[in-house]
C-alpha cells in the first residue's frame, strides 16, 4: 500500500519516551496507516547502517529519534539524508534550547531520565506502597497517601492508581459502597490527605461491569448490572463526596492518562489550599 508509513522509532534507551511522543503524534491524523519499527538501545553506528539500510527498502519510511549523543545523532541525520528518509530528532532541538536557558552544558548521557538517584527511588516507593493499598487494603496507614480514590466499583481505579504511582506518588483507592464503607479514619477526618472522588455514566458503568462479569464468566450477580442500582449507586456516592467536600471527576470519557492529569492537578490545588 503506497499510503502506509513505516514509521522507524530509534532510540540510544528503551524508547520509552519516543513510544509515547508518537502517540500523541499520531493521534492528531486520522486515517494514518502505518507500521511501527521500534529500535531500542541503538548506541553505534554499525546498528544505526543496519536499520537504514532496512528503512531504504521500504516505501514511505520516516524515522524519529531520541538520541543524545551529538556525533551518533548527525550521523544518523546525515545517513538518513543521504538516503533521502525524512528523519526527525525528537529531543535534539529542546536539549539544544535547555541548554541555552539554564546556562549549562547537557550531560548527553543515555538513559540519563533512569539514574537511580532520589526521584527513581521515591517513584518506587509509590508503586509498592499503592500496590499493597489497592482495593481499600492497609487503611491503618492511608494518611500516608499523597492521594485517596475514592469509588464505586469499575471507575477505574486501580489503574489510574498505577499511573499515578508511575509518577511518583503514593496512592490508595478504596471501592464504595456505602458511606459506611470508608475508614473510620477517613470519615472522622475527611481532609486527612487528598481525597478524591471518581465517578461515571451509569449506562457506561453497566457495559463494563457486564463485561467484567463475562470475563469470570459469572451470572449469578444481577444487582451488580442492574441499571437502577448502579444509577442509585452514583447517586449515593455524589453525595458522599459532597458531604465531605471532596472534589470528584467524571472517568466516563476520559483515558487514565487523562484522569491522571485531572486528579494531579487537584492535589496541587489542594496543597496550595493547605499551606
Amino acid at each position: 500500500m503506497s499510503n502506509s508509513y513505516q514509521i522507524y522509532l530509534i532510540s540510544d534507551s528503551t524508547g520509552e519516551t519516543l513510544d509515547r511522543i508518537f502517540l500523541a503524534l499520531k493521534a492528531q491524523f486520522k486515517n494514518i496507516n502505518y507500521k511501527v519499527h521500534a529500535y531500542s538501545f541503538t548506541r553505534t553506528e554499525n546498528q544505526i547502517s543496519k536499520i537504514l539500510e532496512d528503512a531504504e527498502k521500504n516505501v514511505n519510511s520516516v524515522i524519529l529519534y531520541t538520541i543524545v549523543e551529538n556525533n551518533l545523532a548527525k550521523y544518523l541525520a546525515n545517513e538518513s539524508s543521504k538516503k533521502n528518509i525524512p528523519c526527525f530528532g525528537v529531543l535534539g532541538n529542546l536539549i539544544l534550547n535547555f541548554s541555552k536557558i539554564l546556562n549549562q552544558k547537557a550531560s548527553h548521557e543515555p538513559s540519563g531520565q533512569h539514574e537511580l538517584n532520589e526521584e527513581y527511588y521515591e517513584r518506587i516507593e509509590a508503586i509498592q506502597f499503592t500496590m499493597s493499598h489497592d482495593d481499600g487494603n492497609s487503611i491503618n496507614d492511608i494518611e500516608k497517601s499523597d492521594i485517596i480514590l475514592v469509588g464505586v466499583s469499575r471507575t477505574s481505579k486501580t489503574p489510574t492508581s498505577i499511573y499515578l504511582a508511575n509518577r511518583g506518588l503514593k496512592t490508595s483507592n478504596i471501592p464504595l459502597v456505602n458511606e459506611n464503607s470508608l475508614p473510620k479514619k477517613l470519615r472522622d477526618n475527611p481532609q486527612l490527605t487528598c481525597v478524591i472522588g471518581l465517578n461515571t455514566e451509569p449506562e457506561r458503568l453497566v457495559d463494563i461491569r457486564k463485561n467484567r462479569m463475562n470475563s469470570l464468566k459469572e451470572t449469578e450477580n444481577k444487582n451488580y448490572t442492574n441499571i437502577e442500582n448502579i444509577k442509585k449507586e452514583i447517586e449515593d456516592a455524589k453525595k458522599t463526596f459532597k458531604k465531605y467536600k471532596w472534589p470528584s471527576i467524571d472517568i466516563t470519557r476520559k483515558s487514565v492518562e487523562e484522569a491522571a492529569a485531572s486528579i494531579i492537578k487537584i492535589r496541587e490545588i489542594y496543597l496550595n489550599n493547605v499551606k
